[in-house]
């Protein structure tokens, strides 16, 4: 899944889960069942998303939606094998911006 947020130090909540296609509600559940995830909070208590916790989404989100993990197996499976996980993941990143470029592409042509 390819995500189009703009370069910025911080997303809010619901720039996030409109780009991941998702409600906030499940952003807020993953954040508590995740330790990956610590997104800062304002003295309202609005959470803000760093560039790094994209990533992390990104991770999870490959793991239960599009891999079909559990909650606890993509919990263990990113304690076991995280750098294995991740270099996987960035490949597949790769090649889907490949892709989406080459699809560009020929609907220019």
């Amino acid at each position: 899944m390819h995500i189009d947020l703009p370069e910025k130090r911080y997303y809010g909540i619901g720039e996030v889960a409109k780009a991941f296609g998702v409600n906030t509600s499940l952003i807020r559940f993953w954040e508590k069942e995740f330790d990956v995830l610590q997104p800062k909070k304002n003295a309202k208590g609005n959470r803000k998303f760093t560039p790094q916790d994209i990533q992390n989404l990104q991770l999870i989100y490959h793991l239960v939606k599009e891999r079909g993990f559990t909650l606890e197996g993509a919990k263990t499976h990113l304690k076991e094998e995280k750098q294995k996980t991740l270099s996987n993941f960035e490949v597949i990143q790769k090649l889907q911006k490949v892709k989406a470029e080459l699809l560009k592409i020929k609907d220019q042509l």
